[in-house]
Formats: C-alpha cells, sequence, structure tokens
C-alpha cells in the first residue's frame, strides 16, 4: 500500500478514536447522572485493579482517587465555600492555592479511607439519579457501591458550569443523612483555625492533617 495511504488512514483512524473521546467526555459532562455513574465505576474499578488499593492500602486508593476522580470535581468551588467567600477572597494568590491543594488532597484522602473500606472483586452500583428540568444548575445524586465488605453509601452535589457539570461537595453518610455534607462540616472548623492564626494558620492544619493520613 503506499506509504502516504497508509499515514492518512492511520491519522483519520486516529482522529475517529479522538473524536469518539471527546464525545464521550462532552457527554459525561453534559448529564450529571451519566457524570457520577461514569466517575464512581471509573475509580471504584481502577482501585479494585490496583494491587495495593485492593489490599486496602490508603496510600495507593488515595493515588488511583486523585487520578480518576478528579476529573470530574470543582473543588475550588467546594473550598471557596468551606473558607467561606470573604476570608477566601481576602487571601493572596498564594495563600488561596495552598489551601486549595491541601484542602482537595484532604477530600482525595478522606474519600479514598471510605473507598478502602469495600472489599471483594464483586463489585456492583446502584445510582439515585438527580430529577433535571431544563433550568437545573445545583443537583444531587447518589451513589451505593457494594461488595463483600462494607457498602458505601454516597451522595454528590453537582454544579452546572461553563465546562459541564461537576461534582463540588460530597456526604460520606449518603443522601438520607442531611447534615452530613463535607462543606457543612468543615466550615465551622476552618473559621475557627481562620480566627486562632488566619488563612496560614488553615493552611498549616490541613497539611498537618494531610502528613498524619495512612500513619
Amino acid at each position: 500500500m503506499n506509504k502516504f495511504l497508509v499515514t492518512a488512514t492511520a491519522a483519520v483512524a486516529l482522529s475517529s478514536i479522538c473524536s469518539v473521546s471527546s464525545a464521550w467526555a462532552q457527554a459525561s459532562s453534559a448529564n450529571p447522572n451519566d457524570l457520577v455513574k461514569t466517575a464512581v465505576e471509573t475509580v471504584v474499578k481502577n482501585a479494585k485493579a490496583d494491587a495495593a488499593a485492593r489490599d486496602g492500602d490508603v496510600a495507593a486508593t488515595a493515588r488511583v482517587v486523585a487520578r480518576d476522580f478528579l476529573p470530574y470535581t470543582d473543588f475550588h468551588r467546594t473550598t471557596r465555600y468551606a473558607v467561606g467567600a470573604k476570608a477566601f477572597d481576602t487571601a493572596t494568590p498564594a495563600q488561596q492555592q495552598q489551601v486549595f491543594e491541601q484542602f482537595q488532597q484532604l477530600l482525595v484522602n478522606t474519600f479514598a479511607l471510605q473507598l478502602s473500606q469495600v472489599r471483594g472483586t464483586q463489585i456492583s452500583f446502584k445510582f439515585a439519579p438527580a430529577k433535571l428540568t431544563a433550568n437545573s444548575t445545583d443537583v444531587m445524586v447518589g451513589a451505593t457501591v457494594s461488595g463483600t465488605g462494607d457498602n458505601l453509601s454516597v451522595a454528590y452535589r453537582l454544579a452546572k458550569t461553563d465546562k459541564g457539570w461537576k461534582i463540588y461537595d460530597i456526604n460520606m453518610m449518603g443522601e438520607n443523612v442531611a447534615d452530613a455534607w463535607l462543606i457543612q462540616l468543615y466550615q465551622p472548623q476552618f473559621k475557627a483555625r481562620i480566627a486562632q492564626g488566619g488563612i496560614d494558620g488553615l493552611i498549616a492544619y490541613l497539611r498537618e492533617k494531610n502528613d498524619r493520613f495512612g500513619k
């Protein structure tokens, strides 16, 4: 076959694959139910496929969560809400970035701890989809992951952004426990830390909690 034709054919095939991948990514972010389903199934299955994570290594599980779950989130929004708009907006850009990075890592670690409780290779999923309208901009989707160990029931809040739907809050107790959303739980803690030591005190507090993770 002509060398140019082979190259052109390969380019067309690669373009088609990329188009499919791009279309799937757009579809996932266009519908909050699809996005949560994709995010949850991907991170759980990949955690079970990782030998260390499968054996209960929470640090390994956290690495899987960071790689496979974070693309579906807007934890910048989470951080600003948890810290408080006034305190966050008056911090320097460097402080904002440090708070975001440390808090995002704490959220990853928290999710990894919960995920590590789901044992076994036979994993099943159940989803409670959001009730959408044409004007929906903030919704909740529930998910239950079942294995031979504990069931993991988690609820997700999503906001419609210019990049599609993104997860910004998580309830590790499931959608039926109203006062267990992470933003709500961390707000008083962060307020107290900022009152004691300012934004730098909060950064130190978050860094200390992350340093203790897995120990």
